[in-house]
């Protein structure tokens, strides 16, 4: 009996060593996150996105590369280094549009550009597409079809990747 209630002690402490390391690692990406927005632009979660994401323009601040790869689904490519205003067209300024990138600070940028443009019902998706996929929700690749692969911009960031399902990339 003794034995038994050491061995479930043992089981109880290590469960618990687990838990809290899991939560370690979703702090520090939140405080990673939050060291690099300046939260210019509204931020909306990935709960509350996944809701709407069907009634919501989505915009990847990302790189054709990394868009190629994989990007949730029905969002529009609009890109960081090159935005190209021009690709807004169509899109009404009071709806309601949310911008990701990989952690939400191209983002974010992006989200600037377009409230200085007039748009005015700009998000930036709080931890942008790792936090997306942190969560398990799908994204597609360049042929609309669901994928494992996700582009972790390079070496420093693929960390932040943390839902083992997926496949990292850079």
């Amino acid at each position: 009996m003794r034995n038994i209630l050491l061995g479930l002690l043992f089981v109880i402490i290590n469960f618990n060593a687990f838990s809290q390391q899991k939560t370690a690692t979703t702090d520090d990406f939140s405080q990673m996150v939050n060291e690099y927005l300046s939260f210019s632009v509204p931020v909306i979660n990935t709960e509350d996105l996944y809701k709407i994401r069907n009634e919501v323009v989505l915009l990847d601040a990302r790189e054709l590369e990394e868009y190629n790869v994989s990007h949730i689904k029905n969002a529009k490519f609009i890109g960081y280094k090159n935005f190209d205003k021009s690709k807004l067209k169509g899109i009404p300024k009071d709806k309601k549009i949310v911008v990701y990138c990989s952690i939400g600070y191209r983002s974010e940028k992006i989200g600037e550009q377009l409230q200085k443009l007039g748009y005015k019902n700009v998000y930036n998706l709080y931890g942008s597409l790792f936090a997306w996929v942190n969560r398990g929700y799908e994204v597609v690749d360049i042929n609309n079809k669901s994928t494992y692969t996700v582009h972790g911009y390079d070496a420093k960031w693929v960390k932040w990747i943390t839902n083992k399902r997926y496949k990292k990339v850079y």
